[in-house]
């Protein structure tokens, strides 16, 4: 049986856990908005249209900061179009996703849905289509209390008080060929620190994320970071970075997914260390990871089809992957990998959240429901709070796939007053793994309590037909003796270990 012990000690941290790092991402995409989110006709729709039984699962779901509108969509909008009279509002082809957007929902309906499920705004900017001047004219409407033109349009269409938006994003995948006014990584980083410049001349004190790599398999990944940074250091907050991870007939591979991100995290703080230096400054430039989890991205590119010029359909299904038990350890994996570098990454979004490769399906007049991946989302994001420590593993290894040799069990650990949460994945896809933990550093008393996801069948769904197919399951193996915890992790499992 593969042994690991890990030892935990409040002297040696990574740095605090931020409540960003546990955020979501809604873009105009699919049935993500309509009908998933917002159904008027639906029977638990509140007075905005918004469905309340997605509502409450939002809520369980513990999310923070929501990145919004986009997303590839974001690149060809008008947000003109989403404020005014709803009747009034043009319908518009979205030509991210190849769709007909009616503007039904925009700026101030999603706030209302934000008030709902406790969450902040993170707002996306068009840099593609469209530029600074559009930029700051949005940044008026939306946080300039009123006396201007576009503050007292604001309040006419209901908002009296600003929405008061801390965190912008500047533009989406600038680098890639796919989006909307895709530029290379010069002209990108010009037009983000002019962005920048401009928008803090009306509001000096907002946080600002540039565009990062789409991906780290972007032939220009890591040069696109520096050459952005080299114009944009002095101007932005965050960079950001976006990774998707999917099983392709490799589930070594997959289950080691977090070493990947690991590298990915590395490397672009790296670059921006490395224009830090070269720039002699004394400002730190973190990440904003704002598009992250697992996505079956090569049987989409399979599935695209070519439109025919009429065909502009409104709300298609489009990117509703149903996450297997296998996912959802690998989403645990992820959290895990963004916990080991809280200290650079200040904020970070699960894409997305409803129906498009979400934790969350809907089926349009019927139920809502929770899927596989949900479950490590909700459990991590309540646990996971006030520092995460450098966790020191010993152990055996299991082999990863395209990666080597990995650790058979990733961990990680965080601390807030006399308690502690320990995440662990087991990699192994067949044996079960003994794993003791060592809490004397910590000082953390109390009961201990151990549940996660696992099952026989590690490609089991939850689906329509059977919406509780797979859940949180209590590990009665978890045992404490003193300052040491011992527990028997199930294989291709992920698991959640509060103390106190």
């Amino acid at each position: 049986m593969p042994r690991t012990h890990l030892v935990l000690d409040a002297a040696f941290t990574v740095g605090p856990v931020r409540r960003r790092l546990f955020g979501g991402f809604v873009e105009h995409l699919g049935r993500h908005v309509y009908d998933g989110i917002h159904e008027p006709a639906h029977e638990t729709a509140d007075e905005h249209g918004f469905r309340k039984d997605v509502i409450d699962l939002v809520k369980e779901l513990n999310v923070s900061a929501i990145r919004y509108p986009g997303g590839n969509f974001v690149s060809g909008y008008k947000w003109e179009d989403g404020v005014g009279p709803v009747e009034q509002r043009p319908r518009r082809l979205d030509l991210a996703w190849h769709s007909t957007e009616t503007n039904e929902v925009g700026l101030h309906e999603f706030q209302h849905w934000l008030d709902a499920v406790d969450s902040e705004l993170m707002l996306a900017v068009n840099l593609g289509t469209r530029g600074t001047q559009e930029a700051i004219e949005l940044l008026e409407y939306a946080n300039i209390d009123a006396g201007t033109a576009l503050s007292e349009y604001r309040r006419s269409n209901g908002r009296q008080e600003p929405f008061a938006i801390k965190m912008w994003c500047l533009g989406n995948e600038m680098d890639g060929p796919w989006q909307l006014g895709h530029k290379n990584a010069e002209d990108y980083g010009k037009l983000a620190a002019m962005t920048a410049k401009a928008m803090r001349q009306i509001q000096p004190d907002l946080e600002l994320v540039a565009c990062g790599s789409s991906g780290a398999s972007m032939p220009t990944f890591g040069e696109w970071e520096r050459t952005v940074l080299e114009h944009a250091y002095d101007d932005v907050d965050y960079i950001s970075a976006h990774a998707y991870y999917e099983e392709e007939g490799d589930l070594a591979s997959f289950l080691a997914s977090g070493v990947n991100m690991d590298h990915f995290i590395d490397t672009v703080t790296t670059a921006a260390d490395h224009v830090k230096a070269h720039k002699k400054s004394d400002k730190r430039i973190d990440i904003s990871f704002d598009e992250w989890n697992v996505w079956s991205l090569s049987k989409w590119n399979e599935q695209q089809k070519t439109f025919e010029l009429h065909d502009w359909p409104v709300a298609p299904r489009l990117l509703e992957d149903v996450y297997t038990v296998a996912d959802a350890v690998v989403v645990g994996g992820l959290l895990i990998a963004l916990l080991r570098h809280a200290d650079r990454v200040a904020s970070a979004s699960i894409a997305q959240l409803v129906n498009v490769i979400g934790p969350i399906m809907t089926e349009p007049g019927g139920p809502a429901w929770r899927q596989t991946t949900f479950f490590p989302f909700s459990v991590t994001s309540t646990l996971a709070n006030g520092t995460s420590l450098q966790v020191k593993a010993s152990g055996d290894t299991v082999d990863g796939g395209k990666y080597g040799e990995v650790p058979v069990v990733d961990s990680a650990a965080t601390v807030e007053d006399g308690k502690a949460a320990v995440f662990l994945v087991n990699r192994h896809q067949t044996e079960t793994t003994t794993v003791t933990i060592d809490l004397a550093g910590i000082g953390a008393d109390g009961d201990v309590r151990a549940e996660g996801i696992w099952d026989d069948d590690v490609h089991a769904v939850n689906d329509l037909a059977d919406r509780e197919r797979v859940g949180l399951r209590t590990n009665e193996t978890v045992r404490r003796e003193g300052d040491t915890i011992t527990i028997e992790l199930p294989p291709v499992s992920w698991t959640a270990v509060s103390i106190g």
